[in-house]
């Protein structure tokens, strides 16, 4: 607790300096983190496969690749984003100008989840670090080798009164929270974020939460059936199926179902052979806990392929349910695991209703060939983001928001959208001494018509 405290009060002290304000020394930071990343590559990546069997092109594609082009996307645009905005003055403010100023909140904490352990602990700070705060990086406790790196490449590369990492468990992160940090960004698992905000509450700090929940992958009838099971089980099985984004269940018409389902196991067996657990790329789960529960989810289920599993490795096949219900306890929480309960539909009206009736979703994955179908899907479900016709590449794109809503998170991230988060918008307006309206001051007689002419 006392070493907690006492690096706050360093990163205040250096924050109020106004250094990290310098646009220069913003992209200077965001140069030396991108040539850090660069150097211990190799030791990132090796991290990746001790903890979660990650190969190296699926550690490199969804961990290192994206934080360069997020580096980069940021400092490239930084000027532009930084430079106050313009926006239009009310006649009734004659002789003004209005301007938004994007100010830094201070000294961040970044909380990062275990299943995307380095990217989704590095992309946030590259959006902190941009809008010129200082911040403190807690890794997950769950990867212990890429917690590890995280906090060499930070220690490594940043002074501590600007950028630091705290490693540990549970308890560091309560000694965390028990802070006044000036703000707090979150990615886990919805319980945890119930916390997170709560201790967040006792000091009125901001914050976003990026959490999760049953993203829905819905198929209709018309979708090509080969390359819709190759995006399906790309999405759904990259990682093992643990990421917070992948389709939870899939919704699938029912004059289409049976062909589906063939197209997704010949596609599981191109993808990782017949026995996808001798695989060296297909990535294992976590930890016992967490296989433990995905055994249970899966009790009592059908299964009409995969359900093979290795506790003492960690391993557990890709795996499709069907004759699924919505009162199963595998619909009752998000599986975040190679698991993929199956549904059928009718109409789309039935698609709409059911998911409707659940939280709203981090993600919506819908396939179809008729745009009038894709656009009343988009309009008719609250969900954070999603696809048509493809799964988890929006979350790849910096040009695109990326955040859930209700019960899936709120706040958004990736490009400009994490300068936003980590920025206050402060809207100045700057009048001038040459006119000055004698209608704002005391005494008011005779004054209200002229009032209700200007507002009606």
């Amino acid at each position: 607790m006392r070493d907690i405290k006492a690096l706050l009060t360093q990163q205040r002290r250096f924050y109020c300096k106004g250094i990290t304000r310098k646009l220069d020394f913003r992209i200077e930071q965001l140069n030396r983190l991108h040539a850090a990343v660069k150097k211990k590559e190799p030791v990132i990546l090796e991290a990746l496969r001790n903890d979660l069997n990650k190969s190296e092109f699926e550690g490199y594609l969804t961990e290192i690749g994206l934080i360069y082009d997020e580096i980069k996307h940021a400092a490239r645009r930084l000027p532009r984003w930084a430079r106050p905005q313009k926006v239009p003055t009310p006649f009734y403010h004659f002789w003004s100008r209005s301007r938004i100023y994007s100010e830094p909140y201070g000294v961040c904490l970044i909380i990062a989840p275990w299943n995307y352990p380095f990217q989704l602990a590095i992309s946030p700070l590259i959006g902190a670090m941009a809008a010129g705060n200082c911040a403190v990086v807690k890794p997950s406790e769950l990867a212990p080798q890429t917690s590890r790196v995280i906090t060499e490449l930070i220690h490594d590369t940043f002074e501590p009164e600007y950028i630091a990492a705290v490693a540990g468990g549970i308890d560091v992160s309560q000694a965390l929270l028990a802070e006044p940090f000036d703000y707090l960004f979150f990615t886990g698992s919805v319980a945890v974020g119930k916390h997170i905000m709560a201790a967040a509450a006792n000091h009125l700090t901001p914050v976003t939460l990026e959490l999760g929940g049953k993203s829905p992958c819905i198929v209709d009838h018309d979708a090509p059936l080969a390359v819709t099971a190759r995006r399906i089980v790309a999405g759904k099985f990259v990682n093992a199926g643990q990421t917070c984004v992948a389709p939870d269940y899939l919704f699938v018409h029912q004059s289409i179902k049976d062909d589906l389902l063939r197209q997704i196991e010949t596609t599981l067996i191109d993808f990782y052979g017949p026995r996808p657990m001798e695989n060296q790329e297909y990535p294992k789960i976590i930890n016992a806990r967490h296989f433990a529960r995905l055994q249970n989810l899966l009790n009592g289920c059908k299964v009409r392929f995969g359900g093979e599993m290795d506790p003492e490795r960690l391993s557990m096949a890709p795996t499709v349910i069907e004759d699924v219900q919505w009162q199963d306890p595998i619909m009752q929480e998000e599986i975040f695991g190679p698991l993929l309960p199956v549904l059928t539909f009718e109409t789309l009206s039935q698609v709409i209703a059911a998911v409707n009736a659940q939280p709203k979703p981090l993600a919506l994955y819908y396939f179809s060939q008729n745009r009038a179908r894709q656009q009343r899907m988009v309009r008719s479900i609250p969900f954070g983001g999603g696809c048509i016709n493809d799964t988890l590449l929006h979350v790849a794109s910096p040009y695109l928001p990326f955040g859930g809503v209700g019960p899936s998170g709120m706040g958004h991230y990736h490009g400009k959208a994490s300068f936003d988060t980590f920025s206050h918008q402060k809207s100045i307006l700057n009048k001038s001494f040459r006119f000055d309206m004698p209608l704002r001051y005391p005494p008011y007689k005779n004054k209200i018509s002229l009032l209700r002419r200007m507002f009606r």
